[in-house]
């Protein structure tokens, strides 16, 4: 892991502590960068998202679906854990925790806007930082790669049916024209782009041209992801000032989700007994989240002040460190697999 990555929870933190001043210092310019909204979508954190999602969607490589076929219980997993058991999961555990347990301490509209931030951290299965996970786990890169094709086609169909009926079930008007907006937006038109880098880099067969340029872009990329959160929390900062308690309360369940997402995978993993360089890797991409997607979807639906969007950023900082302990647990326990 580079830098930026390595230390990507100090780093969000620190801009969350600098969008909350100031946000409080200068309010009016983060109101004037609010305005610059067209279609719903907010232009100056639209281009920090692409800058995030653009230098992932290049590692992405559609002719390793040919190898679908190869060891297909490894892909069966992700696939019943990412579309069937964690966005119904993420769902339940926000409805639990914001409509019963936290029920006195968060007014119903910021619950239900929290609700749905959580629902989209949980439809939005990792693109990107499975590919590091998998590398600190010693997993196998190639299978990696067919995972996480196979995952973003079925995002492009299944991301917002899902999304639109999760949201429905916990009564969020779902405005359609705006989701489908969202991921054409943020998941197609990167995807097109980055399948078109790849052709042309690929073009040269040198690998390495590919491989620095996707180097190069990392930093530009986290960069995009650091700005979005000062303009985030710089929205926010008034709420945050006045009910700190926010964060922690939404990080509770989120927790519980990532360790009970991976529980549910590694221990299945185990019972149709894949090998460790499978199982890992497949379980990293069943926890871990696109919450670039999550953060950019949940700005276009619900505004960049909203609950829903605060959710998506404590996301964020909640998942680096947490999928780093899990990438601590798989490597101690490889023996397992063996």
């Amino acid at each position: 892991m580079g830098l930026f990555e390595r230390y990507l929870s100090l780093w969000v933190g620190l801009c969350i502590v600098g969008g909350v001043i100031l946000g409080s210092v200068i309010p009016g310019l983060f109101q004037w960068f609010a305005g610059l909204e067209i279609a719903h979508v907010n232009i100056p954190v639209a281009i920090f998202i692409w800058v995030m999602i653009y230098p992932m969607m290049i590692q992405v490589d559609f002719s390793s679906i040919k190898d679908i076929g190869k060891k297909p219980k490894g892909l069966f997993l992700t696939l019943v854990v990412n579309w069937l058991i964690k966005p119904f999961s993420m769902a339940f555990l926000g409805w639990l925790f914001f409509r019963v347990i936290f029920v006195d301490l968060v007014d119903p509209q910021t619950a239900t806007e929290y609700i749905a931030g959580m629902i989209l951290l949980g439809v939005a299965p990792c693109t990107a930082m499975v590919f590091v996970w998998s590398s600190l786990t010693k997993g196998d890169a190639n299978y990696t790669l067919v995972q996480v094709s196979v995952n973003d086609l079925i995002m492009i169909f299944a991301f917002a049916p899902i999304t639109a009926f999760l949201l429905g079930v916990t009564d969020v008007t779902v405005p359609w024209d705006t989701l489908l907006l969202s991921v054409v937006l943020y998941v197609v038109i990167p995807l097109i782009a980055g399948v078109l880098t790849r052709k042309a880099l690929n073009a040269k067969q040198d690998a390495s041209t590919l491989n620095n340029f996707i180097q190069k872009l990392k930093p530009i990329s986290v960069a995009g992801l650091l700005a979005t959160v000062v303009l985030l929390f710089g929205f926010q900062a008034e709420t945050i000032i006045a009910k700190p308690l926010a964060i922690v309360l939404i990080a509770i369940p989120l927790l519980i989700q990532t360790y009970g997402i991976f529980a549910i995978a590694y221990a299945a993993a185990k019972a149709i007994k894949l090998p460790h360089n499978i199982a890992a890797p497949a379980c990293m991409i069943s926890t871990s989240n696109f919450f670039e997607l999550a953060v950019a979807v949940a700005i276009s639906l619900f505004g960049l002040q909203s609950g829903a969007a605060l959710a998506t950023v404590v996301g964020v900082l909640v998942e680096v460190p947490v999928m780093l302990t899990l990438v601590a647990f798989a490597n101690r326990t490889r023996h397992w697999f063996d």
